[in-house]
């Protein structure tokens, strides 16, 4: 440890100095001596720390994405040259080259951490060993031995023995409890991250190795965490806990409002972004417009839930636009709901008559032949013929009609004789 401290001693002077900065601050709210102004002062340079990092993690973020989407271009390259390393590493650089992406990038937030955990590590180890370093003092050495975080000193570890935790005034039995419990904690914090990111946060339609890997780093990362946490003092669990649940949080929002294409998260937040959309008739962020953006420009390849996000606007009588914006499309019409709001509903489109059989044609043209036309109808009495007037039968007569033609007045008709030739 020596060694590794050697090598980080360049920033444990300015990572002493932050906390001494807010331990002031707590100090003068809480006491000097309390473990609340020394395990406030460790939370606040975690915070700080990861605000200073969120640049690197929105990197994260996009790396991880990129990388995602290269899998199966990936899995190609290494089936096409599996007897080839050497060209198979070239392809993949020139994939790499070609995209823009870069494999260490999901590692940065890790990696610039780094530096600062160990370097608390090595402050709160000399506070253990009774060593000045940085900025810290005796007199602030000696305050921050002094101080307990619900009856476990900063500097003691699982791993004391009962003298040593004797000698920073605390019990043996209260320091492996605390520290248990934040081991657990911290363990926990960890495995539900990952998981969240694999079970909510993944492109469930695309079956690549980097889906493996992350499935086994979701169990081996907690174990790391519960093996290497007993050798931790109380303050660095204070620290990697806080993190952890500073990441927790900073993935549940990312997730939330920014979810990867085709995963359950980016099914969740279109089926709200419809709601929304349709109900005010406009988006409301500029992030909602990048995504409804991203949506359109991908035209026929867009995935299952982004196809249903735009046959939900088109029947609620809206078009997405190329610059994420949403307006009315053509065949909209307005109306007022009964609590005075406006809503738009697409004109309903002209329905096909039913197709007849057969015998419902027949009959219905019959049906025609029977009844008279509409002009019929329509001709005024006085408009008939004096000649058909004068063959009508008066009214109240009862007589017949009068034979047409070469048919014979009284009896049934005598059927005409074939011609003869």
């Amino acid at each position: 440890m020596d060694t590794i401290a050697s090598l980080f001693s360049f920033i444990t002077t300015p990572v002493s100095w932050v906390i001494v900065q807010f331990h002031s601050v707590y100090g003068a709210i809480f006491g000097p001596d309390t473990g609340w102004a020394w395990g406030l002062s460790i939370v606040s340079l975690v915070i700080l720390i990861r605000i200073c990092l969120i640049p690197l993690f929105v990197k994260q973020i996009k790396a991880t994405r990129a990388m995602q989407t290269l899998q199966p271009e990936m899995k190609k390259i290494q089936e096409r040259y599996k007897n080839d390393k050497q060209r198979q590493s070239e392809e993949m650089m020139k994939l790499y080259k070609e995209t823009g992406t870069n494999p260490l990038s999901s590692c940065l937030p890790i990696l610039a951490q780094s530096p600062f955990f160990f370097a608390l590590y090595h402050v709160l180890n000399s506070i253990a060993n009774n060593d000045t370093i940085g900025v810290i003092n005796q007199s602030l050495l000696e305050s921050a031995q002094k101080a307990h975080i619900f009856g476990a000193p900063l500097a003691a570890k699982f791993t004391d023995s009962s003298a040593d935790v004797a000698a920073l005034d605390a019990s043996l039995t209260t320091v492996r409890i605390v520290t248990a419990v934040m081991i657990v904690l911290m363990s926990a914090s960890q495995f539900y991250t990952q998981r969240q990111l694999m079970t909510k946060n993944v492109d469930t339609t695309v079956k690549t190795p980097f889906m493996q890997q992350q499935k086994m780093l979701m169990y081996v990362f907690p174990v790391m965490f519960a093996v290497f946490g007993i050798n931790f003092p109380v303050g660095v669990l204070v620290y990697w806990l806080t993190t952890n649940v500073w990441t927790m949080g900073q993935q549940m929002y990312v997730i939330h409002n920014n979810p990867t294409p085709g995963s359950k998260a980016q099914a969740a937040y279109l089926e709200r972004l419809t709601k929304h959309v349709t109900s005010h008739g406009k988006t409301r962020r500029r992030g909602e417009r990048a995504i409804i953006k991203a949506i359109v420009a991908k035209g026929r390849d867009r995935n299952e839930f982004e196809r249903k996000f735009i046959n939900g606007l088109t029947k609620a009588g809206l078009a997405a636009q190329t610059d994420g914006t949403v307006v009315k499309s053509e065949g909209a019409v307005a109306t007022i709901a009964e609590d005075g709001t406006p809503t738009t509903t697409a004109t309903p489109k002209r329905q096909q008559p039913k197709r007849q059989s057969k015998a419902q044609r027949q009959s219905g043209h019959a049906k025609q032949a029977d009844e008279p036309t509409s002009l019929e109808k329509s001709e005024p009495e006085d408009a008939k013929p004096e000649a058909a007037k004068k063959d009508a039968p008066k009214p109240g007569s009862g007589g017949r009609s009068k034979a047409q033609s070469g048919q014979r007045k009284g009896g049934p008709q005598r059927p005409k004789s074939p011609s003869k030739k």
